[in-house]
This record gives C-alpha cells, sequence and structure tokens, in this order.
C-alpha cells in the first residue's frame, strides 16, 4: 500500500520537458513492527497516547512545507489485519485519523 501526502501539477515548459519535482520517500515494511508500533496505542493505565510509526512519519510529512511529492511505501508483505487497520485509519480525503481523535492531513 502507497500512501501520498501532497499531489503535484505537472505541465511541459518552453522546451517540452516535463516540470517535476523532487519524490521524498520513506519505505516501511508493516510486518516489522506490531501493530500498535504501526498505528499508534493508547496506554489504559496511563491514559496516553503514544503515537506509532505510521502517524510519526504522516505527521512529518503533512506539515512539510516543502512543493516535493512525498509518499509512504509500505513494503512488506500483504497482510489482512494490517491492511484492513490502514483502510479504516484512512478516509477518501487523504485524511489520517488516528485511533485518538486526531484527524492528521
Amino acid at each position: 500500500a502507497v500512501v501520498s501526502t501532497q499531489s503535484g501539477h505537472y505541465g511541459r515548459d518552453s522546451k517540452g520537458l516535463m516540470n517535476e519535482e523532487k519524490v521524498i520517500y520513506k519505505v516501511i515494511n508493516p510486518k516489522s513492527v506490531t501493530l500498535g508500533q504501526l498505528y499508534g496505542r493508547f496506554d489504559p493505565v496511563s491514559h496516553e497516547w503514544s503515537d506509532g510509526v505510521l502517524a510519526t512519519s504522516f505527521r512529518k510529512q503533512a506539515s512539510s512545507q516543502a512543493n516535493d511529492r512525498q509518499w509512504l511505501i509500505f513494503d512488506g508483505p500483504v497482510d489482512a489485519i494490517w491492511i484492513e487497520n490502514m483502510n479504516t485509519v484512512l478516509d477518501d480525503n487523504r485524511k489520517l485519523c488516528l485511533m485518538s481523535g486526531e484527524i492528521i492531513q
């Protein structure tokens, strides 16, 4: 699964070359961490939320002021559990909806 946090506009310049932007990407193997480490988890004892790798990476890319295209690439075996969870936390408007109630766009 691949998540893009920014889209770009591409056209041709006067020389006929594409005006493309730099691409910044981060590769995550979702099977190398637990679901709590990937998405984040709530500690029932301390009542504190801890962000996971996905939330931290998505927030960093969403707050970037660069015009570069930014991608999170999930590279690993597809597992029904993490892919279903990914479908649950991402909405149609490319917003990440965390279990903590925070929405990152």
